[in-house]
């Protein structure tokens, strides 16, 4: 019998049934709302510094109206596909690799330490020299800044699955690799793809940065082009637009990790 105090006593928070988290969630933004649109109200802040809420919304409505916000939506969704992806693909292997080997540790993880403290924007300039201004420059963008933090994580991934477990695959008489692709890989699966979910949403706060390179579309771009116009609410639709799509895409992979790997809860 346990007693008060114990690790189990931890366990109550999840006793919360959903519609209560539900209505607290909701709750909580309709609060921020509330004091935005108070302090908007109250005339202690300009318009031109915080704008009211309702004029953002109506930003929004008028660029889905005008078809504007659809557009730099879909050329945004596109880059940050595209780079994660290039970064998925290129980034999962290294990091399984130096997770199992200690050469490739070796060789792997003192660059992908080095450059991952080197901030992105600092990039750009050389990006435009090496791929142009097109698309492949933006895509690269966010590629530079998911790739190398991704392949860490993904390399204390594989480090993570216990070495009892693999010892008994070696036990069994397996070989090292069929003891990487059947156990190593299925067992680390559900902590790579909250990586992964982590990872997309670090991609997302890079798209601004990546539409720097002269964009004629993108959030980021109406971000930045209503910067110059001193168009406040059109910055603040841009952000929360942005925030909104970046939420979907977490709860996309939260739903997708939950039906993969049901037994992981």
């Amino acid at each position: 019998m346990k007693a008060k105090g114990d690790k189990g006593d931890f366990r109550l928070r999840k006793d919360i049934t959903k519609s209560r988290y539900g209505i607290i969630t909701i709750s909580t933004f309709v609060i921020i709302f509330a004091l935005w649109l108070a302090t908007n109200m109250s005339g202690y802040v300009k318009e031109m510094f915080l704008p009211s809420p309702i004029n953002v919304i109506s930003d929004i409505v008028n660029g889905v109206k005008e078809g504007n916000l659809w557009n730099n939506m879909g050329a945004s969704i596109y880059r940050i596909t595209m780079g994660f992806i290039l970064a998925v693909v290129l980034g999962v292997p290294l990091g399984i690799f130096a997770g199992c080997f200690k050469p490739f540790e070796a060789v792997i993880n003192p660059i992908c330490e080095f450059i991952r403290y080197m901030p992105v924007p600092a990039f750009v300039p050389l990006v435009m020299v090496w791929c142009g201004i097109g698309e492949t420059a933006k895509i690269m963008v966010v590629f530079l800044g998911a790739f190398f933090q991704l392949v860490l994580m993904i390399a204390d991934d594989a480090r993570s699955v216990p070495d009892d477990l693999l010892s008994a695959s070696y036990t069994l008489g397996t070989t090292r690799w069929t003891t990487i692709t059947r156990v190593l890989i299925p067992a680390m699966a559900p902590r790579m793809m909250i990586t992964l979910r982590m990872m997309i949403g670090w991609a997302w706060t890079y798209l601004t940065v990546a539409e720097l390179v002269a964009s004629s579309s993108g959030l980021g771009y109406q971000i930045l082009n209503a910067q110059r116009f001193f168009h406040t609410q059109s910055i603040f639709s841009g952000i929360l637009v942005i925030g909104l799509l970046g939420l979907i895409t977490d709860r996309i992979f939260a739903f997708v990790t939950k039906k993969m790997f049901p037994w992981n809860e």
